[in-house]
């Protein structure tokens, strides 16, 4: 054997060692409950330089091919290279990586044609997967709701249960795209998209079909509304949850000042709007904002298993139950809340909002 070939082997060998170390101590992080899935990926990325990170190269080389390494190297190389309890159970579930669609992180599998520009759907029987697919921050822009709205008219009734779910580990979505709102006319064009939202987000509710949203990370402004508009919301535990409107001098205008009250109660609604001040998917968990909080890496299989169980029931009597459920004053408040973003929208601190946002730096109002 040359010197050159004995070189590079031993060089495969080191960061072959080095790779699969890594993912075992990511493991045990993880395990220990020092930190999820997803803070570990991407402090691994920031802080140590590591791109991709450790589960989402597992991923991508099959979870079961890296076990057998693993099990080759616990055998040749010793303790620290034994295989962990999460990668193991991952492997029996068969939860393989990008391959099976679903490893640490989850990964959308569209059906054919149906991957749009920022969204995509996943049929799975009568289980839709709507892909919130415009990384990294998803942002609810004009034309995410508007396809968000023609792919609704095909789900609604049909499928049995919806999981709207992200595609990227950074956000679930980021609220609005604020430089599409510096591109709109205010009368007219603002207050389109916000009778699209509100018809979306409406038919959502009183439909048959049962929503589920699977919130795997930051849920602020129209993502939050997005989220509270699905009938149920799974957390994972790095998830955040907010309303940061105020910071731009509007108000929340996908159903943040009507929805977020029947959830939350009305004190924490109106510190939550006032404030602008993000919370936590446990606090959110506390106040009623969302249903359930799982580790990171078990978020979108238990929103499945919510859907499979949705799934299950009968279709009218889930119809029935939502639209009376939605009945009240939520009609009324939505109107005004349109109303009342309308008048925010076209203020002189509205516009001075978003200029410092885009420019950011601090904003300076003057109510007016």
């Amino acid at each position: 054997m040359t010197t050159a070939s004995t070189t590079s082997q031993a060089t495969e060998t080191l960061i072959e060692r080095s790779q699969l170390k890594a993912l075992v101590e990511a493991c045990l992080v993880v395990d220990e409950g020092i930190a999820g899935t997803k803070d570990v990926e991407i402090g691994m990325m920031a802080g140590a330089g590591v791109v991709p990170g450790p589960f989402a190269r597992a991923d991508e080389r099959g979870l079961d091919d890296v076990l057998e390494a693993l099990e080759r190297a616990h055998a040749e190389w010793g303790e620290r290279f034994e295989p962990p309890l999460l990668l193991r159970r991952l492997v029996r579930q068969g939860r393989l990586g990008r391959k099976s669609g679903q490893g640490f992180f989850p990964y959308p599998q569209p059906d054919d044609g149906q991957s749009r520009e920022t969204i995509a759907l996943e049929s799975r029987g009568d289980i839709a997967i709507v892909w919130l697919n415009r990384p990294p921050a998803n942002p609810l822009s004009p034309q995410v709701i508007r396809e968000l709205a023609e792919l609704w008219k095909e789900l609604d009734g049909k499928a049995r249960a919806v999981v709207i779910a992200s595609s990227n580990i950074f956000t679930f979505s980021a609220g609005a795209d604020i430089k599409e709102f510096t591109k709109m006319e205010p009368s007219k064009e603002g207050q389109d998209l916000i009778e699209s939202g509100h018809g979306l987000m409406t038919g959502m509710e009183k439909s048959s079909t049962v929503t589920i949203a699977a919130v795997n990370s930051l849920a602020f402004g129209g993502g939050c509304e997005l989220s509270m508009a699905c009938d149920f919301r799974v957390a994972a535990e790095s998830a955040t949850f907010g309303q940061p409107e105020i910071n731009l001098g509007i108000i929340p205008g996908f159903g943040g000042t009507q929805r977020l009250p029947r959830l939350v109660g009305e004190g924490k609604a109106l510190e939550m709007n006032l404030t602008g001040e993000p919370i936590s998917a446990y606090q959110a968990l506390r106040y009623g904002l969302v249903n359930e909080v799982v580790p990171d890496h078990e978020l979108f299989d238990t929103a499945f298993s919510w859907a499979r169980k949705m799934s299950e029931q009968a279709p009218i009597a889930i119809e029935q139950i939502k639209s009376v459920s939605a009945m009240g004053e939520l009609g009324e408040g939505l109107e005004a809340e349109a109303q009342g973003f309308a008048k925010a929208f076209t203020s002189e601190d509205a516009k001075e909002g978003i200029a410092a946002f885009l420019q950011k730096r601090n904003a300076r109002f003057k109510g007016r």
